[in-house]
């Protein structure tokens, strides 16, 4: 039977084989060095034995080794010293490989979505089972319900993996959000990344030579920020009626940015109109509403023009001649000439006290306003609301037509103060509730901000209008 010392003693000597024959070597050369030191002690050392010089527990001695042993030893120790740093070097190349493993190659194929078009008939247009189109549809996370309903035109991209397995879909919601399902194991996860708008602002102005609307194209506005610079001042302005050739505007207005890429215009946060040497001034506040740079509001009880007109066929005036009927007659309104179909909108709030048809005023509407105000609208091809409803300024009423006594397409529109007709784009308009006094010192110093920034649009102008006449033969 072996004892536990045995054992033990066979493991070591079972350990020595194993080591590399230098280690060995080494090992062995320096056991037997120090068995000789020990067994043959020098007269030096037997005299020191009896001298007060003797050796003591806790003291470091120097001992010399032969030259070629010491060589040995020092080999051995650079080879040992380059294995254990060769061992560190790999050790940290693979963590590196480990963290820069490439991700899983997808094959991606993009579908533009087809009237009546679903994601079970895109996914089966593709190849895909209908098992790949309920896992998909059961994807976790809040987002997967806006695979259900797709819109014409939009474009998804489906990205395969190398087992021609579905793994990715991407769904671009808008210019900022993307959709994302992907596989996750063995089943799929919706999430929905939001892209950050980088918001920079600028200045555009222009005058106004042909028309209001060529003159924003001129100066870099789209249609929409047209139609919303004639919104904010559309409570002071008619724009069907009181443009001249000379007048100016300037604009102050945000450009929106993704990843650096342009993607369109944000808010107009300040602008300025001059209507006849009348300059009119805007400021956006916080609440999103423009009020003028004393704090009054823009928005007033009614709007001078309640449609988006194409161009006026006759203005406000006591007498005119009547095409069809042939004779002179009180044309108490304005004509607004428009296409067929364009909306009509109520010019403030109140209620509708007639809404029907008869052969003189075709379709028409008549609403009823506080302060003994009537508003009424004329030849509507169609009406858009009923009797005794409540509107608000802006909801559409009817849609521009011919119909009664009418030659073209057209509007008539009257005002009304007390059963008197007044011109509606001269007649005083009450205001609005002006901005809380309690925000009053915030707008003051915003509005300082932003009329100097159209300062510095109107002297640019004047530069760009100096260049052109010096260049002018």
């Amino acid at each position: 039977m072996q004892t536990p010392g045995s054992n033990q003693l066979k493991d070591i000597k079972i350990l020595f084989k194993q080591l590399p024959q230098k280690h060995r070597i080494v090992i062995s050369v320096t056991g037997l060095i120090l068995l000789i030191l020990l067994l043959i002690p020098s007269e030096k050392a037997t005299a020191s034995r009896q001298s007060e010089s003797a050796l003591k527990i806790g003291k470091r001695y120097q001992v010399s080794v032969p030259n070629n042993e010491k060589q040995a030893l020092e080999a051995n120790f650079e080879e040992v010293a380059t294995v254990e740093k060769s061992q560190s070097h790999i050790e940290t190349v693979t963590d590196k490989e480990l963290n820069e493993r490439p991700v899983e190659q997808l094959t991606w194929r993009n579908s533009k979505v087809k009237r009546g078009d679903s994601l079970a008939k895109i996914l089966n247009r593709l190849g895909y089972s209908a098992r790949t189109t309920y896992e998909v549809s059961q994807a976790e996370g809040e987002f997967t319900k806006l695979l259900k309903k797709l819109d014409v035109g939009d474009t998804l991209s489906f990205g395969k993996n190398q087992d021609g397995k579905l793994a990715a879909i991407k769904y671009p919601l808008s210019a900022t959000e993307i959709l994302h399902v992907h596989l996750e194991g063995d089943k799929y996860v919706s999430n929905k990344e939001t892209k950050p708008i980088e918001t920079r602002e600028t200045t555009a102005q222009g005058v106004i030579r042909s028309s209001f609307w060529n003159a924003g194209i001129e100066a870099g506005l789209n249609e929409a920020q047209i139609i919303n610079l004639a919104g904010i001042f559309g409570w002071d302005i008619d724009f069907a009626l009181d443009i001249r050739s000379g007048d100016s505007f300037h604009v102050v207005f945000e450009e929106q940015y993704i990843d650096g890429e342009y993607i369109g215009p944000g808010k107009i946060l300040a602008a300025e109109f001059i209507n006849q040497d009348e300059p009119f001034q805007a400021i956006r506040f916080s609440d999103g509403e423009y009020y003028s740079p004393n704090g009054n509001s823009m928005r007033k009880a009614f709007l001078r023009a309640p449609v988006n007109f194409k161009y006026i066929s006759s203005n406000f005036k006591p007498r005119r001649f009547h095409p069809i009927q042939k004779r002179w007659k009180s044309h108490n309104g304005t004509d607004y000439r428009a296409n067929t179909g364009t909306p009509v909108v109520a010019a403030g709030n109140g209620k509708v006290t007639h809404s029907t048809y008869n052969k003189y005023n075709g379709h028409y509407v008549f609403i009823q306003h506080g302060n003994g105000i009537v508003t009424k609208y004329l030849h509507f091809s169609k009406r858009a609301v009923r009797k005794g409803q409540r509107v608000k300024q802006g909801d559409v009423i009817g849609y521009v037509g011919s119909t009664g006594m009418s030659e073209a397409p057209h509007l008539h529109y009257e005002f009304l103060v007390n059963g008197v007709h007044r011109n509606p784009r001269t007649v005083k308009l009450p205001d609005a509730q002006p901005i809380a006094k309690k925000y009053k010192e915030e707008f003051n110093k915003l509005a300082q901000l932003r009329l100097n920034e159209l300062e510095g649009s109107r002297r640019e102008l004047l530069a760009k209008q100096s260049t052109t006449s010096q260049e002018a033969p």
